[in-house]
């Protein structure tokens, strides 16, 4: 049921909002940050996704891997924030949904340093993103606490389907293309 749930949730929000980043929140602290995640399809996307491969990965990686997407998404998100250019984000951005959802439906398995380094190469775009905005945040430390945390938690939404879903590798690797169509729609849109 709740993997139903769950798969109807993945394709309602595809269904209707492809845009990256359709609301900037430009006056705004905690709850702002709460809520950007959830409101950018590109972001929600591959937070969930990071947290599927990782509980795909098992191990170890369940809790590496989502960490250094934490950890280097808040370090861009400074850089960001000072206004330090960085190329290309949304399609880093995009590319990285396509990226994740390749590697959910083929249950690729990459040494746990070279899937440490991969999301956290895409993490640099979703936080350099993040940081675009902090400057124009009521409080850009709770703005960003509220999106590391926000983070943290589509995770470990994430990291909890694919514990659910272990035994139906099915279901994985449905949710693997569909990241592979919307990383594709995002990329188309840029």
């Amino acid at each position: 049921m709740k993997m139903k749930m769950l798969l109807s949730l993945l394709v309602f929000a595809v269904m209707t909002n492809v845009e990256a980043h359709p609301l900037h929140m430009a006056d705004a602290g905690l709850a702002a940050g709460l809520a950007h995640p959830f409101i950018g399809l590109d972001h929600l996307l591959a937070m969930i996704a990071v947290g599927i491969w990782a509980g795909q990965l098992g191990g170890r990686a369940t809790w590496l891997v989502p960490l250094s997407f934490v950890s280097v998404m808040g370090a861009a998100a400074l850089l960001g924030s000072y206004g330090q250019a960085l190329p290309l984000v949304e399609s880093g951005i995009a590319t990285s949904v396509l990226i994740l959802g390749l590697l959910i439906a083929g249950a690729v398995r990459l040494p746990i340093r070279a899937s440490i380094a991969l999301v956290g190469l895409f993490a640099m775009f979703h936080g350099y993103a993040h940081g675009l905005e902090l400057p124009l945040a009521g409080s850009a430390t709770l703005y960003g606490l509220g999106f590391i945390s926000a983070t943290a938690l589509l995770h470990g939404i994430g990291i909890g389907f694919a514990a659910s879903t272990r035994r139906y590798q099915i279901a994985q690797r449905l949710v693997g293309f569909s990241l592979i169509a919307s990383g594709g729609l995002l990329l188309a849109g840029i």
